[in-house]
This record gives C-alpha cells, structure tokens and sequence, in this order.
C-alpha cells in the first residue's frame, strides 16, 4: 500500500466524522481521501419521505465539516457501482473504504460490489461502526443465532466485558484530501418535499449531522437521564434521549453514546440502574440487526410461523383514520399527531399505537411498518421490522399476543396530567383530567363546557375496546387451535 495514492471514502448510513474507522484507517495509511456519497435509485432499500429530509439535512452538516477541514463531500447520483467506477476513474484510487452494512440485501449488494472492484485490481476496505457488536459476534452455546433478547444482550454484554468496545475514535488531526471533484448540488437530489412541504415543522426540533449529535447528547445527560429507566415511559417528561434518528444516520456511533454513559455514571448525571437501562436499549438496537441478518425474510414474514396464516382484516378507511389520529382514543391519536407533525413518536406510545392497529383494528402490522418507515425520521428498517413483530405477537421475544394495550390505562398511567394528550389533541385539551383518556365517558355538560362535541369536533371511538379486544383473541384461538 503506497503512501499519497488517492482512496476513496464512500458515505453511506455513517455521516460522521469522529469514531469512523473506516476514515481513520485510510488517513493512518497515508491515503489521499476523496469522500463520496452516492444517491443510488437502485439501492436495496430506499428512505422514506422523513428519512429523505433528515438524509437531506445531515449530508449538508457533513459537506460543511468537510469543507471547513479543507475537504469535499462529492455528490452522486446513480448505481454505485458506475459511480464509483467514474471516481476511480477520475481520481485514479486504487482502494475504496466503507463501513460495513448488514441487512440481507445490503450484505449481498456490497459483497457483489467489493468482488466487481477486487477484479478490477481495486483494494476494498471494510469496518464496523454502526452496532456495538457485529452480528456473527455472538452465538448460543450450541452456535446457532439467538432467538430471545435476554440470552442475546448477556451474551453481548460477556463479550463487550471480555473484548471491550475500544475508545471512541477521534476526528483525525490531519486528512490529507484528494483534488476538487465535479459534484451534483445537493439539491439535485430532489430530498425535501415541496408540495406541500410536510416537514415544515421539522426544522425547530431536529439538527441532523454530528454537530446536532453531540448537543443532544449533552442535552439528554444534563437534564433528562437521572431517572431515565422510570421516566423513559412518560411521553410528557423530558427523560428519552432522541438519539434514534442520530443513530440511524450515523451521526453518532453507539460506541461514542455507550463511553458518554461511562462517563455520566462516573459522574453521578445517572444512577447505574438508569445507565444500565439505557445499555440495554442499544443492545435492542442491536438484537433487531441481529434478527434481521440470520433471518433473510424478518423484515416482511412472521418470525413465527404459527402466525402466518393470521386473518388479518384490510380496511383502507380504518388505516386512514389511524394514520390521521382519528381513532377516538386520545392516547392513540396524539401519538400519531405526533408523528405527522415531528417526524417522531414517543417509545411508550408507539407500542400503544402499534397495538391499537394490529388488535383493536386487526390489521397487518406490515400496513404499519410501511408507515412508519415513511413518517419517522428515526426509521430503521431492523428496527422497524422487530419492533412491529414484537407489538403483532408474532416476532422474537415478543410480547404474547393476548397482550392488548388498553389505551385508556395507558393514557391514565403514562400521561396521569394529560399534558401530552393536550398537546396534540387540542379539540379535548379544556376537559378535565379524569375524562381526558375517554372523553366519550364525559357528560354532555362537562363536554359542552370544554368546548367538544364527540363525533363532530373530535372523533367518537372507531372500534370499543372491549369488543375489538375479545375479537383479537378469538382470531388468535381460532390460529392456535388449527393443528395445520
């Protein structure tokens, strides 16, 4: 490997520039870098519309960095593998680095891709950084892949005792650039809606790229994780981190988050009992890639066959009801609301509305999660998948399926002062608090009097919860009891 000769970084879901092996090993190997991104309409799987806008605003964050170090982040669009042949060309690289990716057809698009440029006498370079562990790090004693998270994070958590996770990785002193490129605006890569522009309200809540990274991190440590293992299910209390979509793009590696709470438990900004709660979450992260790399077909079939034969109901004007917040029940509505207007959802409410959907309403929990991979800016197709399973009944680990949400309680227990319902139900938020959760269950005085007026200016209930849940079950029997 020759000093000065030209490599090419390819961005990809790593849009960072501390803790990127991949962008250290090539400036420790005394490369000139080229840094590239490339738009491909061709890739495995293509972001939704919120995705889209964050991916749109985290690469500009990236170009600026570069930019402001002396640097380019070169634009493409097209197949990655013409691409990278024009850059190669263009540059004359004789070696290529990426950050490893692991869903099924990623796994299968790159190894295509690395045995295309290794026959053309093109070095390929690839490293972690987007899980704490790789998934064919850990295995049962038997050494088949883990179908329970608990096994599974003790296991990881032997490991990362055992081996470690290394230190963060700095930004590197000095990178030696590559020459100036042609590069497509990113504006031509058409990311941001338009017409209308939906995420209008985007803006004020979230900084995608690193920079927007590390202040939320610091903003979490200092003011909501003492008491985040209670409080995280509170969707009014400022005690979640919303790192997610910073995770999912790469902003922030979860090895630099996993340090950060070394560093806040050291200091007494956490109890070990809320940082160790916190691990974990990132070892569900973890699980969820696991799952989806040893099992081709998680993503759209049940991880239980037993449920594949489900009698799920299709009913378009009850899927657009819940995807409007128009079910009637506050708790569910807000927390689709939510979602529209944020581009997020609380964790806590989204098992609610998740639940609502696939047992109060009986539709396919894939009718969900090809929402959510839409509206969330957090979208993650991994997580997506197991988390959708796991609510369904029908995943790994997953919560039985007689489990059903019961959104009154839920609303009573989780949000007991309705401060979230009020936020993105204002139709009821005059009510008093003990009919915020059922507004229906409120007099025609106490109604009149808040303003409302159930089935005209806010939705009676769609479905009766008794009723839908005894009908879930059912279908669930009659599953069960079919020895075919």
């Amino acid at each position: 490997m020759s000093a000065n000769e030209t490599a090419l970084l390819l961005f990809r879901d790593d849009l960072r520039l501390s803790d990127h092996p991949a962008l250290t090993a090539a400036v420790q190997a005394g490369h000139r870098v080229t840094c590239a991104f490339i738009l491909d309409p061709g890739a495995p799987y293509r972001p939704g519309g919120a995705r889209k806008w964050w991916l749109h605003h985290a690469l500009a964050a990236l170009s600026k960095q570069l930019a402001e170090l002396g640097g380019q982040l070169v634009l493409r669009h097209g197949t990655t593998a013409d691409e990278l042949a024009r850059l190669r060309e263009e540059t004359g690289a004789g070696h290529v680095y990426w950050s490893r990716r692991y869903t099924p057809d990623e796994v299968a698009a790159d190894t295509a891709l690395k045995a295309d440029l290794t026959a053309q006498g093109c070095t390929v370079h690839s490293h972690p950084g987007r899980y704490l562990l790789e998934p064919w790090r850990v295995a049962t004693k038997s050494g088949t892949p883990f179908k329970v998270f608990t096994p599974f994070w003790r296991a990881s958590r032997a490991e990362i005792r055992a081996a470690g996770l290394g230190d963060p990785l700095p930004v590197p002193k000095t990178i030696t650039f590559g020459a100036g490129l042609k590069s497509a605006s990113l504006d031509d890569f058409a990311l941001l809606p338009t017409s209308p522009n939906w995420a209008e309200g985007f803006a004020p809540l979230w900084q995608p790229g690193e920079g927007g990274a590390m202040a939320r991190l610091h903003e979490f440590l200092d003011e909501g994780a003492q008491g985040y293992a209670n409080g995280r299910d509170f969707p009014a209390m400022p005690h979640t981190s919303r790192l997610s979509p910073y995770l999912q793009s790469g902003n922030i590696s979860p090895r630099q988050v996993w340090a950060a709470l070394d560093r806040a438990e050291h200091l007494g900004q956490m109890s070990g009992r809320d940082a160790e709660k916190f691990r974990a979450e990132l070892g569900w992260r973890d699980f969820a890639a696991y799952l989806l790399f040893h099992n081709r077909d998680f993503e759209y079939t049940e991880f239980q066959p037993k449920f594949r034969a489900f009698p799920w109901r299709y009913d378009q004007n009850d899927l657009s009801a819940w995807q409007r917040g128009q079910t009637g029940y506050p708790i569910v509505d807000a927390g689709m609301r939510e979602l529209w207007q944020t581009g997020y959802m609380h964790n806590r409410v989204r098992m609610v509305v998740a639940s609502f959907l696939v047992k109060h309403l009986r539709i396919d929990w894939r009718a969900g999660r090809d929402w959510f991979w839409d509206t969330l800016v957090d979208a993650d197709l991994a997580s997506n998948a197991a988390s959708w399973q796991w609510v369904a009944g029908c995943g790994a680990d997953a919560a039985p399926y007689f489990r059903v949400f019961n959104p009154m309680t839920q609303a009573d227990k989780f949000d007991p002062d309705g401060d979230y319902i009020r936020r993105y139900v204002p139709e009821i938020a005059k009510l008093p608090d003990k009919y915020l959760a059922a507004p229906w269950t409120a007099p025609a005085e106490v109604l009149a009097k808040a303003g409302a007026t159930m089935g005209k200016t806010y939705p009676n209930p769609m479905v009766d919860h008794a009723v839908a849940r005894k009908a879930a079950l059912d279908a669930f029997e009659g599953l069960t009891s079919d020895p075919d």
